[in-house]
């Protein structure tokens, strides 16, 4: 059965801080497998061969070191288990060779960059778009607030150095961000989606680093506005800003097209509208929608130079050529205009091209419209979806039934 102890060399250099090395024997052969921590003399506990902090003019740092420490131990521990139930024969440099492969594959980031890989071949494009979002505040977070004594090369960190007090310093820095809590739990989801998913594939043993942090759902701020609003809004002279009369528009465009999300509405195609319909599957769930094109529909769209690209609306102008970027720039763009269209409409909440979509569905609530048929026209997959929609709005009662179709309410 192999071994493995915790060694020191001193630098040469006096005053200078030393490597913690450890000793791998296997069948009389002894090899070193080199880390990344360095120590002072003083930090050397000689008859206990480990790291103290008993002399230490730093102890947090080495406090860290010895915790890291314990982490490659379990880990070349588990390597030798291991490889000792398969019941062949390995070497000690075998033993260091499968240290470094873990280290180096098993990083939270390279596993959950791994993951965002497999999202997008999968043609699961939107999610690879949510997790590459994650990711990236989460390594802005590791560079910023985590010490480097705690990052591997590459400024990583391996998934089993994943833990409750990481978790929670992430969400503190969260908040000093200004990110509100069902924000903060967009990202601590996902994370714990690929922590979890490194445990299921029995990378990593489950300690449930998340236990302490925010990862639920708080109820939001009803985000419909009445009909009277959205005629408002429509009446809204912004011709001397056509930034701002553009995003009103496409916010129009939206609700007038059943609460159509904007991404469908970036990637409707020309040929999608035939015979005074348009046709298109929404891209969230590929369920197919018909809807009337209508001519308050087209007055918005003759507002705007034909789009010489395949796309319908002024929002992709150029065909293949990163249209994903230019739709989520559109779509920033449009939800920072917005704000400023409903300021100016005095609103008391805050206008997004999501609230199109609520909004149609309250409107046609209020019309006596039954749930199955906002369903259908939203293009939600199941009816318990339309009801959580509906279900952030006021209680009101509704109306027998609906004479007329909501657009002529505007």
């Amino acid at each position: 059965m192999a071994s493995i102890k915790v060694k020191f060399r001193p630098s040469t250099v006096d005053g200078r801080e030393g490597v913690v090395y450890y000793q791998v024997v296997h069948e009389r052969k002894i090899r070193q497998l080199n880390t990344h921590y360095r120590i002072f003399p003083a930090e050397w506990d000689e008859q206990r061969s480990m790291v103290s902090t008993r002399n230490s003019k730093r102890p947090t740092t080495v406090t860290t070191i010895i915790g890291l420490i314990h982490k490659d131990m379990e880990r070349l521990t588990r390597i030798i288990q291991r490889m000792g139930s398969q019941k062949f024969h390995y070497t000690a440099d075998d033993i260091i060779e499968a240290f470094h492969h873990h280290t180096s594959e098993n990083t939270f980031m390279n596993f959950m960059q791994s993951i965002i890989g497999k999202l997008k071949n999968n043609g699961k494009i939107r999610t690879s778009e949510t997790y590459t979002a994650t990711l990236n505040s989460f390594r802005k977070f590791l560079h910023t607030s985590v010490s480097s004594v705690e990052l591997t090369i590459g400024k990583d960190i391996m998934l089993d150095s994943v833990t409750s007090d990481l978790m929670e310093a992430y969400e503190a820095w969260l908040k000093q961000q200004g990110l509100i809590p069902n924000s903060i739990s967009f990202y601590t989801r996902i994370l714990r989606a690929v922590y979890n998913r490194a445990v299921e594939l029995d990378i990593i043993e489950n300690r449930n680093p998340f236990r302490r942090v925010y990862t639920g759902v708080d109820k939001t701020i009803k985000r419909a506005l009445p009909i009277t609003f959205i005629k408002r809004i429509k009446g809204l002279n912004l011709s001397l800003d056509p930034a701002l009369d553009y995003a009103r528009d496409m916010f129009l465009l939206s609700f007038m097209l059943r609460g159509m999300s904007f991404i469908d509405m970036a990637f409707l195609k020309k040929s999608d509208r035939n015979m005074g319909m348009v046709t298109y599957r929404r891209r969230k769930t590929g369920q197919k929608l018909i809807i009337a094109w209508t001519k308050d529909m087209q007055m918005i769209l003759d507002k705007y130079p034909e789009n010489k690209s395949d796309y319908l609306l002024p929002i992709i102008k150029k065909t293949g050529i990163n249209e994903r970027a230019t739709y989520r720039n559109a779509a920033s763009s449009i939800n920072r205009n917005l704000k400023k269209v409903g300021e100016i409409a005095g609103l008391d909440v805050p206008l997004t091209l999501y609230v199109a979509r609520h909004s149609w569905a309250s409107a046609a609530q209020s019309k006596g419209i039954p749930i199955s048929v906002i369903s259908e026209g939203m293009g939600h997959d199941s009816e318990s979806t339309t009801r959580i929609y509906l279900a952030s709005l006021d209680d009101t009662s509704m109306v027998d039934k609906a004479n007329s179709i909501i657009l002529k309410s505007l």
